[in-house]
């Protein structure tokens, strides 16, 4: 894609920015702070789950699958809700929702039980990031997108460090029941927060009234936003880069580096916090970049992508028994780059869509990274199970998907381009024709 500077994405009717923008933003983005804390708080309490609920590795595994299925199959859903309904009203529907699932999973006597909590907390988890995604377009200028994006995602790994290094010993202090509970008062305290100063857009930037039409509404919205190239362009680069971390933090990464690598659990630990600690510092330069380099965001994406199949290549096809320490750690160092390369689709969807789609194309892109990581879960276990717990043969599958992933962004990244230079050429042509 051709390099342009970050002042050729300033739009007309752009919102100013300002302190306002950013009070209102953070209090929404506190949300998806607490959302994430949340979700991945089974990945500290797995082995205190297994042994809570009676069940074996592969019932525990079903926890972190249903969620992720719940937030995949909400996408497209709730980026349609958003369009229609705004933002404050459907954060507040995810917060209820993710903090009665927390709450829920806190007292379930049943793993039957425990697990429709989680399916509900993913479902209002599902609610938080698109509508994040909309709340920073609506209040801050097209320019500052990509680095408001990758904020919010540093946000999350940050909700993802407070889970790893806080809920942790909390539960391992007060109990399961003590630590679920109190920690579902978060909910309750952003809730209020929201309430109280979440606007959907600044005075002079209400959006322009859109016709809803229930199904023929919902089927025109999925249509107009799958069409554009940089929908699906972005629903690609989402798929391809986000997985190998998603799945490493999410449920593998502690079983190979402890039974494959010959870890302890302590060092394990240590080194999937690096992997969140490489995600918030990485985040914050590729935001930077982006936002003064537009087209930076293909050779960040498919630089990353080659990257992450390169070390894992190097780890798994280590002549010696285990890897060293070196390795493991520029692993979890480069993994940490997938997340903040996952934002970047949404740095291609965002310019291929008027604002009425916004949230329909945040949620097709979104989509990606989060069908990739079930697909590659599924994958491991399976491989892990018909190959007598054979980890080289299982993560082979990240390359499988990689590959996939590769040929769909190749593909369509022309196309994009072409699409999104006509559309910026087009809004200059209306500034100039419209009378002072």
């Amino acid at each position: 894609m051709s390099s342009s500077s970050s002042s050729s994405l300033t739009l007309p009717g752009d919102p100013p920015g300002g302190r306002r923008a950013v009070t209102v933003w953070s209090v929404g983005v506190s949300v998806y702070f607490v959302a994430v804390i949340f979700r991945t708080s089974l990945g500290v309490a797995g082995l205190d789950a297994a042994d809570r609920f009676h069940v074996n590795a592969s019932a525990l595994s079903t926890f972190s699958i249903l969620q992720l299925l719940v937030y995949a199959g909400m996408q497209i859903p709730v980026g349609l809700m958003v369009d229609r309904l705004g933002t404050k009203k459907v954060l507040t529907l995810g917060v209820v929702l993710f903090t009665i699932g927390q709450l829920g999973f806190a007292f379930s006597p049943t793993y039957g039980t425990a697990l429709a909590s989680r399916a509900l907390l993913g479902c209002g988890d599902a609610m938080t990031f698109i509508s994040v995604l909309r709340l920073g377009s609506r209040w801050f200028p097209a320019r500052r997108g990509p680095m408001v994006a990758q904020l919010a995602g540093l946000v999350g790994m940050a909700g993802n460090l407070v889970s790893t290094l806080v809920l942790a010993r909390l539960l391992h202090g007060v109990g399961w029941t003590a630590a679920f509970a109190g920690s579902s008062v978060a909910g309750v305290v952003v809730l209020v927060l929201m309430l109280a100063f979440l606007k959907d857009h600044p005075e002079g930037h209400e959006p322009e009234p859109f016709p809803h039409r229930g199904a023929a509404y919902v089927r025109r919205q999925i249509a107009a936003s799958w069409r554009e190239p940089g929908t699906r362009l972005g629903l690609w680069v989402h798929f391809t880069t986000q997985f190998p971390a998603m799945v490493f933090l999410l449920l593998w990464g502690l079983p190979f580096l402890v039974e494959a690598q010959g870890l302890s659990r302590a060092t394990a630990g240590e080194l999937l916090t690096l992997v969140v600690l490489s995600n918030m510092l990485i985040g914050l330069v590729y935001g930077q970049i982006v936002a003064r380099h537009h087209g930076a965001r293909l050779p960040l994406a498919l630089g990353t992508v080659l990257a992450t199949a390169t070390v894992w290549a190097a780890t798994l096809a280590y002549p010696a028994d285990h890897a060293p320490m070196w390795l493991l750690v520029v692993l979890c160092v480069v993994l940490g780059a997938c997340g903040p390369a996952s934002m970047i689709g949404f740095d291609f969807a965002r310019p291929a869509n008027p604002p009425e789609r916004q949230g329909t194309a945040s949620g097709i892109t979104n989509m990606g990274g989060f069908v990739a990581s079930m697909t590659t879960l599924f994958a491991v276990g399976v491989l892990l199970d018909a190959t007598g717990e054979s980890y080289t043969v299982a993560f082979s599958a990240v390359f499988v998907l990689q590959a996939l992933g590769l040929s769909q962004i190749l593909r369509l990244r022309k196309l994009a381009a072409r699409r999104e230079r006509e559309r910026l050429v087009a809004s200059r042509v209306e500034t100039v024709h419209v009378p002072a």
